[in-house]
């Protein structure tokens, strides 16, 4: 597994927009093939490619609760927990590179591609998801809501926000320090903004008005930040702060109307499995 992570990251650090797409459907297989069912035993690198190419359509994919009892899953998850073969990072690096070529058709799509993946890997490595507890990290996530781009990558990126978010308050208080509900409703009130993007943006507010409740600390990448020299480490040990629906909601009303109706609905509809009183 490591041998083709490697070569994954060696075509994702490239500036050849071929070999950068070529390391994408390289790890998009490998994803491809833990999450399908069936797969007891380690995949081999041919498989593993052959996914890539033509991903199975027989078999269903597996709850992220049965992965962890996949050897495939098990070795993938401890491989993560190192910066060396952490996934997340090598697509955040990926990125931050595409997104300063401009806006093309071609460029475009690649951003898209990783950033698809990327919400992958944060749904597969939860722990992954407090890299975006760094504002550095956050702030990407947000210039890729750019009205000026197109929509193709804000409902990626929306998603992409959503996964860094679940679960994980921290991020979620990176993520309004760098005003990023006035992000999010801007790109919402645009003009330019297609139908499909200001479905997935009333989905994101959704989403931010739940509850929270305490998560994990990540002390893993912490650890892997550590080792790297790449800044400030995780403080595992300090309490959360948490919000509950009606702070959320008074500070999303500063930059959006109507939010009481948007709160009252996520109540009565049990949208994300409801949410009490």
């Amino acid at each position: 597994m490591e041998s083709l992570l490697s070569l994954s990251f060696d075509y994702l650090s490239s500036f050849d927009a071929g070999k950068i797409r070529k390391g994408l459907r390289q790890l998009e297989g490998l994803l491809a093939q833990i999450c399908l069912s069936g797969c007891s035993k380690t995949p081999t690198p041919d498989r593993r490619r052959s996914v890539a190419v033509q991903p199975s359509k027989e078999q269903p994919p597996k709850e992220l609760s049965q992965l962890k009892d996949d050897p495939a899953f098990r070795e993938f998850f401890k491989l993560q927990e190192g910066f060396e073969w952490n996934v997340a990072i090598r697509l955040i690096s990926c990125l931050e590179r595409l997104l300063g070529k401009g806006s093309n058709g071609q460029n475009d799509l690649l951003i898209v591609s990783t950033l698809d993946l990327l919400q992958g890997i944060l749904l597969m490595h939860p722990p992954s998801r407090s890299l975006f507890a760094r504002e550095i990290y956050m702030n990407l996530l947000l210039d890729l809501l750019d009205p000026t781009l197109c929509p193709a990558i804000h409902s990626s990126a929306l998603h992409t926000l959503v996964a860094a978010l679940l679960c994980t308050p921290h991020n979620t208080r990176t993520f309004e320090t760098l005003d990023g509900l006035l992000t999010v409703t801007s790109l919402f009130k645009s003009r330019s903004a297609s139908r499909e993007v200001k479905m997935k943006s009333v989905e994101f507010f959704y989403f931010y008005l739940m509850p929270e409740t305490p998560a994990d600390s990540g002390l893993a990448i912490a650890n892997m930040h550590a080792r790297s020299g790449s800044g400030s480490k995780w403080t595992g040990d300090e309490e959360e702060d948490t919000k509950g629906t009606e702070e959320k909601q008074a500070l999303l009303s500063r930059h959006l109307g109507n939010v009481a109706d948007l709160v009252e609905d996520l109540r009565e509809s049990a949208v994300f499995g409801g949410m009490g009183r």
